[in-house]
C-alpha cells in the first residue's frame, strides 16, 4: 500500500494490516512496509562487476579508543557481562560448506573491569573448544548453554589477550521475537545451499565466536575468512587482503572503528563485489550473487542514499560502506555493512535509505542498553518517511497521519516503545511511535532547533553508546526547551500521545 494516504479501514481490515507490517518489519530494522517495492532506481546495467578493490594493509588499532564500561542489561540480563571491557576481537574463520562445519581461531584482548576469579563470556555449546589460553597460559574452561567460563583470575584495570580453538556448527540461537522474519532465530544462519549469514540484534553473535555480546562494549574487529573457491568471505569494514590458490579463496577484513557485537556480521557465499563511490567520497561495494543482477532493486541506490543522508546528518562517519545480499526473508544493519535479503521489499530504495541511516543512529552512537533500541529504529524510520515524502512530492505530516492511526494498536500489543515486552523485540512499537515523536518534536522546536539536534548528536558520541537520560537532557539542553513531559509520554505512556 502506498504511504502517501491516510489509512482508513475497518477493525479487521486493520488488524490484518498491522500483522501484514510485523511480517515485513527488518530483523533489527524496518523500512515502511506500507509502500510497495519501488523501483525508483533501477541498478545501471553497466555497473562494474568485480575484482572490488583492496584497502592498503591497516595500522594497529588504538585500543584505548575502544575502551567501554560495559553493563548488565535491563532487558536481557542473561547476556553480557559486565566484567569484560573488549577491546579487539581477532577472528581467523574457515568454513566448509560440505559439511557445514566452521574452525575458528580467536584472540581477544580484553580489559577486566574488576577482580575477578574466573573469565566470563557468551559461547555456544554446539562449539567445541579444543584449546584455551590466557596471556599464552593453557587454562582450564567450561560451558553451560551459552556462558563460557575460563579459569583465570583476572585484576580490575588490567589487560589480558585470550586465544580460542574451537570447531562445530553453529545453530541459531531462539529469538525473543514473535517475528517472522526471527522464526530461524538469531546468529549464524546456513541456507540450503550451504551458504551462511548472521543476524544478531538483540544478541546471537555468540553463536559463532566468544563474545561479550553486548551493545555497551565495543571492539575493534579484524577477519581472515577463508573457504573453497569460487566461495567468498564477506564482514565488516575493508577489504585489506585476497589470496586465492589451492582451492580456497581467503578474504581478509578490516574494520576500523569499534563496533557492538550486534553490529557484527560475516556472510560466505558464492558472491561478487561491485563498486560504487557517493558524491562525498565514500567508497561503496555492493555483494551478490554471482548468477544475479550486480545491483539488485535499490542497491544501485546505496551511494545516493548516504548523499541524502549526508545533508541531514553530517558527514559519514566510517570509512566505508557496503551492502551483502543473502537468501533472506529480510535483513538489519551492521557497522560499515547492511545485510538485505533477496527479496523486493529488503532490496528496495526506501529500506536502503533506512538502514544507511542506522550508521549514524545507531553503529557510530549505540544503545547501552536494549531498552534504548527505540533511539536508534525511531530516527531511522522517521529519516526514511522525510525521504519517501520526498519522492513523492507531498509533506512528511501526511506520512505522520497515516502511521498515527496504527500505532496505537502497536503500542497495546507490545508495550510502549522505551519499556517494551521482551518477548516482542522489534515489533512496530519501536519504530512508528518513535518516528511520530520525533515529528512532534520537529513542529514543537522548529526546523532549524530540530535539524541542529539531528545533525550534532552522532558526531558528538562518535564511536560511544548513548544512555536515554543522557540523550534527553542534551536534547533539551540543545533546544533550550522543557521537554520531560513529553519524552515520557511517548516513550512510556500506555497509550498514544494526542498530536498537535
Amino acid at each position: 500500500m502506498p504511504g502517501s494516504r491516510p489509512v482508513t479501514t475497518p477493525a479487521k481490515t486493520l488488524a490484518l494490516l498491522l500483522a501484514l507490517m510485523l511480517a515485513l518489519a527488518l530483523a533489527g530494522c524496518s523500512g515502511s512496509p506500507w509502500r510497495e517495492a519501488s523501483p525508483w532506481r533501477a541498478a545501471p546495467a553497466s555497473a562494474p562487476s568485480s575484482p572490488p578493490t583492496v584497502a592498503p594493509p591497516p595500522s594497529e588499532p588504538d585500543l584505548a579508543e575502544a575502551r567501554s564500561e560495559p553493563r548488565s542489561d535491563s532487558v536481557y540480563p542473561d547476556v553480557g557481562d559486565p566484567l569484560v571491557d573488549a577491546l579487539h576481537y581477532e577472528l581467523d574463520l574457515t568454513w566448509t560448506p560440505g559439511s557445514d562445519r566452521l574452525e575458528g581461531r580467536q584472540r581477544l584482548t580484553f580489559r577486566a573491569s574488576a577482580d575477578s576469579p574466573d573469565i566470563r563470556l557468551d559461547f555456544n555449546e554446539q562449539l567445541a573448544i579444543s584449546e584455551v589460553t590466557v596471556d599464552g597460559t593453557p587454562v582450564e574452561h567450561s560451558v553451560r548453554g551459552y556462558d563460557l567460563r575460563i579459569a583465570a583470575p583476572v585484576a580490575a584495570d588490567e589487560q589480558y589477550v585470550v586465544e580460542l580453538a574451537y570447531a562445530g556448527t553453529p545453530e541459531p540461537a531462539p529469538a525473543p521475537s514473535a517475528r517472522s522474519d526471527f522464526a530461524s532465530g538469531v546468529g549464524w544462519n546456513v541456507t540450503d545451499e550451504h551458504e551462511t549469514w548472521t543476524v544478531q540484534e538483540p544478541y546471537g553473535a555468540f553463536t559463532w565466536y566468544a563474545v561479550n555480546d553486548h551493545p555497551s562494549d565495543k571492539a575493534f574487529y579484524d577477519f581472515v575468512l577463508t573457504s573453497p573457491d569460487p566461495m567468498v568471505g564477506v564482514a565488516n569494514g575493508q577489504l585489506v587482503g585476497v589470496d586465492d590458490g589451492g582451492g580456497l579463496a581467503r578474504r581478509t577484513w578490516h574494520l576500523a572503528e569499534p563496533a557492538s557485537s550486534y553490529l557484527v556480521t560475516v556472510a560466505f557465499g558464492d558472491l561478487r563485489g561491485t563498486e560504487l563511490t557517493s558524491a562525498g567520497g565514500v567508497p561503496v561495494q555492493v555483494w551478490t550473487d554471482r548468477d544475479d543482477d550486480p545491483l539488485p532493486g535499490g542497491t544501485g541506490y546505496a551511494a545516493e542514499a548516504l548523499d541524502w543522508l549526508e545533508e541531514y546528518l553530517g558527514p559519514y562517519p566510517f570509512d566505508s560502506f557496503g551492502i551483502v545480499v543473502v537468501d533472506n526473508e529480510n535483513g538489519m544493519e551492521t557497522q560499515t555493512m547492511v545485510t538485505l535479503g533477496d527479496t523486493p521489499y529488503s532490496l528496495s530504495p526506501e529500506v536502503v535509505v533506512h538502514e544507511a541511516a542506522h550508521h549514524w543512529y545507531g553503529n557510530t552512537v549505540s544503545p547501552a542498553d536494549w531498552a534504548e533500541v527505540w533511539m536508534n529504529e525511531g530516527m531511522a524510520m522517521y529519516l526514511q518517511a522525510m525521504w519517501e515524502a520526498e519522492q513523492d512530492g507531498v509533506d512528511v505530516a501526511a506520512t505522520m497521519d497515516e502511521w498515527a492511526g496504527l500505532e496505537s494498536q502497536m503500542r497495546r500489543d507490545a508495550g510502549p516503545p522505551g519499556a517494551y515486552d521482551p518477548e516482542q523485540f522489534g515489533d512496530g512499537n519501536i519504530y512508528y511511535g518513535p518516528a511520530l515523536m520525533w515529528h512532534e518534536l520537529r513542529e514543537e522546536v522548529g526546523d532549524t532547533s530540530f535539524f541542529r539536534v539531528l545533525r550534532e548528536w552522532p558526531a558528538r558520541k562518535e564511536n560511544g553508546n548513548a544512555e536515554r537520560d543522557e540523550y534527553l537532557d542534551w536534547i533539551e539542553q540543545t533546544t533550550g526547551e522543557e521537554l520531560s513531559a513529553f519524552f515520557d509520554a511517548w516513550l512510556l505512556g500506555a497509550t498514544t500521545p494526542d498530536r498537535d
